[in-house]
């Protein structure tokens, strides 16, 4: 889909004051594929805004999202 990939964790759950997001440790599949996406949208949208721009932007449905579940970037 032209994104870049959105961040993965493994265990332990919490490592050198890192922390997984609750959301994936929760076992609600379609949270995490909603977070996921919204992860990957914004790390393209902040990394790589061509990406984003050779696939006419965003939509409004994925901007609503990024807005609701994306994590800031540093």
């Amino acid at each position: 889909d032209g994104l870049l990939e959105y961040p993965q964790y493994t265990r332990p759950a919490e490592f050198r004051g890192w922390e997984v997001p609750a959301v994936l440790r929760s076992g609600n599949h379609a949270r995490v594929a909603r977070w996921r996406r919204a992860q990957a949208l914004a790390r393209t949208a902040a990394r790589r805004p061509d990406l984003i721009a050779e696939r006419g932007g965003l939509t409004d449905d994925e901007r609503r999202l990024v807005e609701e579940l994306a994590d800031p970037l540093p």
